[in-house]
């Protein structure tokens, strides 16, 4: 029986595995890579059932009066921070693929099983940390620079957002802190999921990799970043429907972009 450790791996110890250097041509092979997964094992249905009920929920309190409109944008935007948690299961179907393993849902199940499961939930707790501060601090720049006034509708609040004096401060403010956090997430998740579920090395280990990893190859990370914070604003200028498609590709991608990166 395995012995509970988060940190580190079984063994105790950080381990340090090579990171390569990669090119650009790298982020489209693995961004094709996905696709090819996605087409080969179609996991868009389980999207299904996660975004409607979120876009429900968002309709649903909107029409019970429930003043949502100052946090959808924050809420949108975050979601970004939680991709790889919420992506894991594609992850792991790709790394099944991988290994010509059965490859459906059910065997996803198994990470239940893994010995990396205590440093998969720290890694959860993380992002998730991250997107509870995005939402406070969203929160609290809109409540100190615009006020928290009604807004009877979408195009009347964003009406009154940009029109306010303190509009550019506000906008810049957000966006800025908002850009702080979605690269610390991306520097300390690049490759962590991915990793723990290729090899029990504990979470240090796989920040620590994700990290070098990043510092290594500066220009492909930054564009694997901006590929997909662009495939997810495309997802969601489509109300969400486009994201049934493009966050499972992205998460197969994920797959194959650590697998590029990490020896």
């Amino acid at each position: 029986m395995s012995t509970f450790h988060v940190m580190t791996g079984a063994t105790g110890t950080i381990i340090r595995p090579a990171v390569r250097k990669i090119g650009v041509s790298d982020v489209f092979s693995a961004l094709r890579e996905g696709y090819e997964d996605f087409r080969e094992k179609p996991s868009h249905y389980a999207f299904v059932a996660l975004i409607y009920p979120i876009a429900g929920a968002i309709m649903i309190g909107w029409s019970a009066g429930v003043e949502l409109l100052p946090m959808v944008y924050p809420l949108l935007t975050g979601f970004a921070l939680l991709g790889p948690l919420l992506a894991l299961g594609l992850m792991e179907i790709s790394r099944r693929r991988e290994l010509g393993q059965p490859a459906d849902w059910s065997s996803v199940l198994d990470l239940l099983k893994s010995p990396s499961l205590p440093s998969l939930l720290m890694m959860s707790a993380y992002l998730v940390t991250l997107f509870m501060i995005w939402l406070v601090v969203a929160r609290g720049l809109y409540l100190s620079m615009i006020g928290d006034y009604p807004a009877p509708g979408l195009f009347a609040f964003a009406s009154g957002v940009f029109d306010h004096p303190n509009a550019g401060v506000f906008l810049f403010w957000s966006n800025a802190i908002g850009f702080a956090l979605a690269l610390v997430a991306l520097l300390i998740s690049l490759v962590a999921f991915p990793m723990l579920l290729d090899r029990d090395c504990g979470a240090a280990s796989a920040v620590s990799t994700s990290v070098r990893a990043s510092l290594a190859n500066p220009v492909p990370v930054a564009l694997w970043g901006l590929m997909v914070a662009a495939l997810l604003a495309i997802g969601m200028a489509t109300l969400m429907v486009g994201l049934i498609v493009i966050v499972p590709v992205l998460g197969h991608a994920t797959w194959h972009f650590y697998r590029r990166l990490v020896v």
